[in-house]
C-alpha cells in the first residue's frame, strides 16, 4: 500500500479524488468541515497539523483496494496535476457567514489552522448545501458550533474571499440565547464575545469585509 510520509493539500486532494468523493462527502468520510478540504485545494503546499495527518492515514489505510491503487497512480503522476484532483475539486463553494451582535460585543470563533501560522480568529460559517438556504445553513451552524441561537437582521452582502477564494455571504444577526460554548472542539478551538471594537486584535481590519465593519459601527 501506498505509504505517505507527510501529508499535504494536494496528496489529500489527491486521495479525495482516489475515492471519487464531492467535496461534502470527503469532508464526512473525514468528520472533518468542508472549510478544511476548501482550505487543502485553494493551498495545496499546505501541510495538516499532526491530528489530521493521522485521519488521512486512517481513511487511506481503510480504503477499498480499488481506491488505494488509483491514489498510487495519481501520486506516481503527481509532477503535474492530475485530470480527476482538477475534477474533484467543487465548482462553486459558497460560504455563509454570522456576525452575530449581542450588545456591545460579537460572536467570534478560533479555528485551528492547518498550517505552521496556526489558530486564527473568524465569525462563525456555515457552508451552502445544494438544496440548503444561505440564512437557514448559517444559523444551523452557527447554533452547532457555539451553542448560540441567532436571528438575520440584515444581509451585508457577499464577496469572492481574497485568502480562500470561498464565495462569501454575509448576514448580520442578532443574538436571541444560548451561552458561548465550543461545540466542534475538532474544528475549533475556543468560542467568545469580544468587544466591537476589538475585532481587529482579533481579525487583521485589512481582512474584514468593509460592510461588518460599517455594522459594527452604526451599532455601537
Amino acid at each position: 500500500m501506498e505509504v505517505i510520509d507527510v501529508w499535504n493539500g494536494h496528496r489529500a486532494c489527491m486521495l479525495q479524488a482516489a475515492l471519487r468523493l464531492t467535496h461534502e462527502a470527503f469532508a464526512g468520510r473525514m468528520g472533518i468541515s468542508p472549510r478544511t478540504v476548501a482550505t487543502w485545494h485553494s493551498d495545496p503546499d499546505v501541510v495538516p497539523r499532526t491530528e489530521m495527518q493521522q485521519l488521512l492515514d486512517a481513511v487511506l489505510e481503510s480504503a477499498p483496494a480499488t481506491a488505494r491503487q488509483r491514489f498510487a497512480l495519481l501520486v506516481a503522476s503527481s509532477s503535474g496535476e492530475s485530470r480527476e484532483v482538477a475534477e474533484a475539486r467543487p465548482q462553486a463553494l459558497r460560504v455563509a457567514i454570522a456576525v452575530v451582535v449581542r450588545d456591545e460585543e460579537v460572536l467570534l470563533v478560533c479555528r485551528r489552522g492547518d498550517d505552521a501560522s496556526g489558530i486564527t480568529w473568524q465569525f462563525p460559517a456555515g457552508v451552502i448545501k445544494p438544496g440548503v438556504g444561505a440564512e437557514a445553513a448559517m444559523l444551523r451552524e452557527t447554533l452547532n458550533e457555539t451553542g448560540v441561537h441567532c436571528a438575520v437582521r440584515r444581509s451585508l452582502g457577499e464577496r469572492v474571499h481574497p485568502v480562500t477564494g470561498v464565495h462569501c455571504l454575509y448576514f448580520l444577526c442578532e443574538y436571541l440565547a444560548g451561552e458561548a460554548t465550543n461545540c466542534d472542539v475538532i474544528e475549533n478551538v475556543d468560542v467568545t464575545w469580544v468587544s466591537k471594537d476589538a475585532v481587529g486584535r482579533f481579525i487583521p481590519t485589512a481582512m474584514i469585509y468593509s460592510p461588518i465593519l460599517a455594522a459594527l459601527e452604526e451599532d455601537a
